[in-house]
């Protein structure tokens, strides 16, 4: 590599490491212990009690309650609000309820209601508070809404580019040491420097696939709306023009879903949305069936039943931009493993911990000599590193 083609590298680290470290140290940390959200709702006791586990709640076999019955009962919780969401648990018995003062209610007024559907008793409910809300909201989007959700993706990409950068300066740099040289005696600048180095190469996989997946995910609301403008609209076009279904006209949740199930063998219901919402049409039930194999249960497919006729009226899967968003979630928090994917997304957590702190050590005291210096380094493999 040329001089000029290591300046401008070392440029492009330099300035997307400074820009994005603070950020992405703020987004490990936090993300660390919402890789055990569940497990951490379980010790503290606001995971909900089931009575019969590993009866899945989304079929209408025995034991399991109609879902109009459940729909009644958590109207009943709720006078006044109407249906938005239904969803299932499809490892236990348990269903939630979404309900809201009208179809098209902002999340701040929703309401979560949890049954278990073998029983029919109330298992609890979401509550948006609590530490692990917080570091959600924190991790999310800073408590700025879209604004901050957009900022933190354009700071994962950034990310990105630093650690693209840092390993196109990390050739020349070690061509005179052994890949994993800690050169300790020298100074504690050095070691951290070699450290900061190896385990950025570590963890370069991991931290690339997780900047990336996050970078998508703070993509979400662009990408629904995406999809109701091009998708959800040319299935609901037959529909345009007419006035939204009157709630006390909706038919059969249970004949909605019998409909879509038979339209798609083998998949599996993941959530209902309600006629007027944002998922669906002022005239429709949408139930988004998922694959019945690990390789496609993220996979979604949309069912558009007639909420009035309970006929359906359209099925298809979701475009490949949402597709990816889908992926990209589970793949984003590791939660798609089990405990031993979520222990080791932790360590690789701390490790991308450990290679940011060190950037910043290595950045606030870095020598004299500005610019050429640091390419002069990385030229003859020198002692030193761009920090």
């Amino acid at each position: 590599m040329t001089r000029a083609g290591i300046r401008a590298w070392f440029l492009v680290h330099k300035w997307s490491s400074i820009v994005c470290t603070a950020f992405l140290l703020m987004l490990c940390v936090t993300g660390l212990p919402l890789i055990f959200h569940d497990e951490i709702d379980a010790l503290t006791g606001q995971a909900p009690a089931v009575g019969m586990v590993g009866l899945a709640s989304s079929g209408n076999g025995p034991g399991l309650l109609p879902l109009d019955t459940l729909l009644a009962m958590a109207l009943a919780q709720r006078p006044g609000e109407v249906p938005l969401f239904m969803a299932f648990d499809n490892d236990r018995p348990l269903l939630t309820v979404t309900t809201g003062p009208s179809p098209d209610a902002p999340p701040e007024t929703m309401t979560i209601q949890i049954f278990d559907r073998a029983t029919g008793a109330t298992a609890g409910a979401v509550e948006d508070s609590g530490v692990m809300h917080f570091l959600l909201e924190l991790h999310t989007d800073m408590f700025l809404g879209l604004p901050g959700m957009l900022f933190l993706g354009l700071m994962g990409l950034l990310f990105c580019i630093a650690l693209v950068s840092g390993v196109v300066l990390y050739a020349p740099f070690m061509r005179r040491l052994d890949f994993g040289t800690i050169r300790s005696r020298r100074s504690a600048r050095v070691g951290w420097l070699d450290y900061h180095n190896l385990l950025g190469v570590v963890v370069l996989a991991w931290a690339l696939v997780v900047g990336l997946t996050g970078v998508i995910n703070t993509l979400a609301t662009p990408i629904i709306q995406l999809w109701q403008r091009g998708e959800l609209a040319t299935m609901t076009a037959a529909y345009a023009g007419r006035p939204a279904l009157a709630p006390e006209r909706h038919g059969s949740v249970d004949r909605a879903m019998a409909a879509a199930r038979a339209a798609r063998p083998g998949s599996t219901p993941q959530f209902i949305a309600f006629p007027g919402g944002a998922f669906s049409s002022g005239h429709h039930y949408a139930v988004f069936l998922q694959g019945g194999t690990p390789l496609t249960e993220r996979m979604l497919t949309p069912a558009l039943v007639d909420a009035e006729t309970g006929v359906l009226t359209d099925v298809r899967p979701l475009p490949w931009y949402a597709q990816a968003l889908l992926i990209s979630q589970p793949l984003h928090f590791g939660d798609y493993g089990g405990l031993p994917m979520k222990l080791l997304w932790a360590a690789l957590d701390l490790l991308t911990i450990i290679v940011l702190g060190s950037g910043l050590y290595l950045w606030l005291g870095r020598r004299r000599g500005g610019t050429a210096a640091r390419v002069a380094e990385i030229e003859t493999g020198a002692a030193a590193m761009p920090s």
